[in-house]
């Protein structure tokens, strides 16, 4: 296990840690979550070895294989496969000597090698490698593409691939999601759920920490506390003792009955739709939480746009691409005033096309594409940080939007970003990633925008700001298009969503789970669909098999595969059944009076019924999906038996 005690750790003058203490047992997931800036990371460094204790203990099992995300990637001629597979050191060392055995002719050398190989999972290591890569979002075509050819976001998924293959006692992921696509995000949480070792994960994202974690370490001030339970169950905790002890909580009464005046507003005109829904679920739990958030150094709230045209943007079949590809087809699309839209898609769909076309950054190839006169765009994307400018100051940048204003307006906007006192009049050059994303959000709030284009506006921002922003998009007036990985702000903002595949956009009638669901389903369709398209053109080419003799031998597969086929449809109807029963743990748990002190043994069954049918709800749909895939292989081995006879 993992013993910290008394651990102090300062990092140049500024003390992170003092006489922290906690306990982290072999095979537990756990959350470490603080401020940008509290020593999460140092920690980290500190756990590899990188740093010192300035006193106390850190203690490790010593023969512990630690393994996290390398934070550069060079720009190598190796392919993504090749790179990934480097990243497994020992695996290499053993390919170069049993090179030097064979070179020398060692047969007992050679033949201990294999051994060695065997037991490090050399056999599948490739196979295993692509399967990883697949699920991060690389196509077969690509993962034989050279480093050097993808970018930076591209390149961290590599790092993160590497990590992933390597066997590890120890995993570290330092905010894994911020270069991945939502469907990436899905298929990294089952990745998780198999993961038998013990992880230590920072993040930002609420619903990805709930998905992972059973367990939270808090940084607070510069102690570390442990919370039982994922990250909903800590906001409960922290949120209820924040009410106990009734820090600052009167300064929350004014939110707290402007959020509970948008759900009646809400309620109101919501249709029975699960999205709207789900939603109504969100701002709930948002309205509960909100002590938990009281000491934020974050408040802000978008203006009134000037004008609200209706409507804002208006498109009849539009069509959008690069050069003469075309992305997306026969798109129509109103935007009006109060539009909330999520966009859902594949990596590489079109969603950021479908932005950066509202955004004028992209012309219509063909179609109407109308737009008011009174439209002001407010657009977020990571790449318009590389635009601020390095030697001028947050202030700088507003002065240049306003140069009416006074200083002291401007002082005090920017103190709702977290720009307090000198931070205002600093230089962008030092800032950190997340410092730079609040500064381009406060630029685009001060510009009264009317639409809002947000291409993941989450990745770099920290627990505490992505609250702020959420709570600032409740009451936005004007429309609104997201593209995100958080679930949680997906969830809790959005009235809509619009499924973007297969060159086209259409609303999804669903909510996230449903999402969810629809991606293991449809991948498992098109794996399916390939093998049946190649298999029976292999039949009709080279057996030639009559119709009747091709019926017979569909009948005769569907006879032996009736075991793996029910196992499916049990799993369906079990998958169903857990998920209800979670839905109904997590309702119970909502309640505030279940974590006063005589409900204390409650909470704690309650958290461990939880805890288990997650557990069962994730053993069950690896049931299912290995059901799937023995289906597929058995489907392939059965036609090229045929074939070959």
């Amino acid at each position: 296990m993992i013993q910290i005690s008394e651990l102090t750790l300062m990092r140049g003058t500024k003390e992170l840690l003092e006489k922290a203490s906690a306990t982290i047992y072999p095979g537990h997931k756990v959350g470490l979550i603080g401020a940008n800036g509290c020593g999460k990371s140092s920690l980290f460094a500190l756990l590899r070895g990188e740093l010192h204790p300035d006193s106390g203990d850190c203690k490790l099992p010593k023969n512990w294989q630690i393994v996290s995300v390398a934070q550069e990637t060079p720009a190598s001629s190796r392919s993504a496969l090749d790179y990934v597979v480097d990243g497994n050191l020992h695996y290499r060392q053993l390919e170069k000597q049993l090179a030097q055995a064979e070179a020398a002719h060692d047969g007992e050398k050679i033949a201990l090698i294999h051994g060695q190989l065997e037991h490090a999972g050399a056999y599948d290591m490739e196979s295993r490698a692509s399967v990883i890569l697949a699920g991060l979002g690389f196509s077969h075509e690509k993962i034989q593409n050279s480093v050097s050819d993808f970018s930076g976001g591209w390149r961290m998924r590599l790092n993160l691939a590497q990590a992933l293959l390597c066997h590890s006692d120890l995993l570290l992921l330092d905010e894994p999601t911020n270069h991945l696509d939502l469907d990436a995000v899905i298929w990294l949480e089952r990745w998780l759920s198999r993961y038998t070792g013990t992880l230590i994960l920072i993040s930002h994202d609420k619903s990805f920490l709930d998905s992972t974690v059973d367990e939270i370490v808090s940084v607070e001030q510069q102690k570390l506390v442990s919370y039982t339970g994922n990250y909903a169950a800590f906001e409960k905790q922290r949120a209820e003792r924040l009410r106990l002890q009734d820090l600052e909580f009167q300064k929350q009464q004014a939110k707290v009955a402007h959020l509970e005046s948008f759900i009646n507003r809400f309620k109101a005109k919501a249709s029975k739709a699960k999205q709207a829904q789900s939603r109504i679920k969100q701002l709930e739990k948002m309205e509960d939480l909100l002590p938990a958030h009281a000491q934020s150094q974050f408040s802000f709230e978008f203006f009134m746009p000037p004008k609200l045209p209706n409507p804002l943007v208006k498109m009849e079949e539009v069509k959008v691409g690069y050069e003469q590809t075309v992305i997306i087809d026969s798109l129509h699309l109103n935007l009006v005033p109060g539009s909330r839209i999520g966009l859902l898609g594949r990596n590489g769909a079109g969603k950021s096309t479908l932005i950066k076309l509202l955004a004028n950054e992209k012309t219509p190839m063909s179609g109407d594409y109308m737009t008011s006169a009174g439209l002001r765009i407010g657009y977020f994307a990571q790449h318009q940080l590389e635009f601020l400018r390095p030697d001028d100051s947050a202030i700088d940048h507003l002065f240049r939007l306003d140069k009416t204003a006074t200083e002291q307006i401007l002082r005090d906007f920017l103190g709702g970003f977290g720009f307090h006192g000198e931070q205002a009049l600093g230089k962008v050059a030092p800032m950190s990633g997340g410092e730079k994303a609040r500064l381009v959000l406060a630029l685009l709030v001060y510009q009264k925008p009317n639409l809002l284009l947000l291409d993941e506006p989450t990745n770099h921002l920290d627990l505490e700001m992505r609250h702020a922003l959420n709570l600032a998009l409740q009451s936005f007036e004007g429309a609104m298009v997201l593209v995100s990985h958080d679930r949680f702000l997906l969830s809790s903002v959005c009235d809509d969503f619009y499924l973007v595949d297969s060159g086209k956009v259409q609303a999804f009638n669903g909510d996230l789970d449903d999402y969810r669901n629809w991606l293991l389903k449809d991948a498992s369709a098109s794996k399916l669909e390939q093998q049946n398209i190649s298999s029976s053109s292999e039949v009709i080419e080279n057996t030639k098999v009559d119709r009747k003799q091709q019926k017979r031998l569909e009948a005769e597969f569907r006879q032996q595969t009736s075991g793996l086929r029910k196992t499916v449809d049990v799993s369906e109807k079990k998958m169903q059944s857990l998920t209800q029963a979670l839905e109904k743990l997590e309702s119970a748990l909502a309640d505030p009076d279940l974590y006063n002190e005589e409900n204390k043994v409650k909470m704690k069954q309650l958290l461990g019924q939880q805890a288990d049918t997650k557990g069962q709800l994730e053993e069950v749909e690896m049931d299912w999906l290995d059901a799937q895939e023995q289906l597929e292989a058995k489907k392939t081995e059965f036609e090229q038996q045929h074939v070959l006879s």
